[in-house]
């Protein structure tokens, strides 16, 4: 059905099918409910939305709910997870289309999950794609510039994620929880498009003293020091943003202890490469190298500011072809004012010219040696053989992303973190 009305698109002119869009993501949204049988109602549904975090709040939670016994189901920007089966998302969105999301639910149901764990972005929320699935919770990270061209402002997308927050008051479900972050200045905004939730806040200080070190994170909660494997003080947040959602359902300390245990890292957001354990190389590496998901200015300076003690050589991408231009400058001088060496590479440019793409940056670095190199394997290979012992290599800005994009709808498979562990082979070999 969704096949055929996307074909039905095609022969519809732009400027009309913009003006019927609303009614088309509707009733698409309507229809995929109807043929799944509304599933969310049978499903303690959980969406988390923000610009950053939204997928490591996602598997923090689902780390921590499981840790309890519970069954659950998760969808988001790494993975598509139902109980003990998983795959990636491959689909280079967050959310897919409405029937996607309720098939998804209805093979969660199937399987007997408690629980769906959903990432909701603003361009999903302004497609609709979050209607027909009644919400129990909204989890509410943060907001920043971001999407701009694809909203038209700043404006435009805080009300596209605010009709997440209407979502959760207008749903069917008797219990509706609402986590806020305290710390950003717009949640004052969710709790009022959510006036019957039961409002839970979280805050940073919620989890003073904390600390940090080679291994991980440490902060404190009830009196009492918890560690994880995660880095940097935003995971801190995530961490917290889990923790409130899961004390409304019977959570206690021990539980969030045991679920934090296992959860090592979260594939694309600060991942550690290294070569297998018991390889004939692995004890060469004497450098640290880091993929990772930024794509936002904050998120860049705060994945570098991890490994403020550290040289770092940071491999940058661009903002993709066709999006937020305005943040291009602002986050080659943020690798500017951070990294001893930049190389600037290729990463989604779309229909634009990578050239140009680049170009735009340049003006941002003024001070850091720099290179272009626009094959992005070679880019990391250089990165990683200019390492010295203790350095850093970051690479950023496509995490988990399973292709480059390129002109008229082209792309070429790609995983950051597989060619991370090739390159270093090959150089640490050499």
């Amino acid at each position: 059905m969704e096949t055929f009305l996307r074909t039905v698109k095609k022969f519809i002119p732009r400027r009309l099918f913009n003006a019927a869009a609303p009614i088309y993501h509707y009733f698409l949204a309507l229809g995929g409910a109807l043929l799944y049988h509304f599933p969310a109602r049978e499903l303690k549904v959980v969406a988390i939305t923000g610009t950053k975090g939204k997928s490591s709040t996602a598997e923090i939670l689902n780390a921590i709910l499981e840790a309890t016994g519970k069954k659950t189901a998760l969808a988001g920007t790494i993975r598509f997870k139902i109980d003990d089966t998983t795959r990636p998302n491959l689909y280079k969105m967050t959310m897919p289309g409405r029937f996607f999301v309720q098939r998804f639910l209805r093979q969660a149901v199937a399987a007997g999950c408690e629980y769906a764990i959903l990432e909701m972005t603003s361009e999903a929320a302004r497609q609709y794609r979050h209607l027909f699935i009644d919400f129990d919770a909204l989890i509410f990270l943060n907001i920043s510039p971001e999407h701009i061209e694809s909203h038209g402002s700043f404006e435009k997308y805080l009300a596209a994620k605010l009709r997440l927050a209407t979502a959760l008051e207008h749903s069917s479900k008797k219990q509706k929880i609402l986590v806020t972050n305290a710390d950003d200045k717009e949640s004052k905004k969710f709790e009022d498009a959510a006036p019957s939730a039961e409002v839970r806040h979280f805050t940073l200080a919620d989890a003073e003293p904390y600390s940090f070190d080679h291994f991980g994170l440490y902060f404190t909660l009830n009196g009492k020091n918890i560690r994880s494997h995660l880095q940097g003080v935003f995971n801190i947040s995530n961490i917290l943003a889990a923790i409130a959602y899961a004390t409304t359902q019977g959570v206690i300390t021990q539980d969030v202890e045991r679920g934090l245990a296992t959860l090592s890292t979260i594939v694309g957001r600060v991942q550690k490469i290294t070569l297998p354990e018991g390889h004939l190389l692995a004890k060469r590496q004497t450098f640290t190298v880091v993929v990772d998901y930024a794509h936002t200015a904050d998120s860049l300076e705060k994945v570098y500011g991890v490994f403020k003690d550290s040289r770092k050589i940071c491999v940058l991408g661009n903002t993709g072809g066709g999006r937020d231009r305005w943040k291009r400058p602002e986050m080659a001088k943020i690798a500017n004012d951070n990294c001893w060496r930049i190389i600037l590479t290729n990463e989604d440019p779309y229909d634009e010219d990578p050239q140009a793409i680049i170009n735009e940056m340049l003006p941002g670095i003024t001070t850091t040696p720099h290179e272009v190199i626009m094959d992005r394997r070679q880019a990391i290979h250089q990165a990683l053989a200019m390492a010295q012992p203790n350095d850093t290599v970051l690479i950023t800005g496509k995490g988990t992303d399973p292709y480059i994009m390129g002109p008229n709808g082209s792309k070429i498979p790609w995983s950051d973190a597989t060619v991370a562990r090739e390159e270093l082979e090959n150089v640490l070999s050499a």
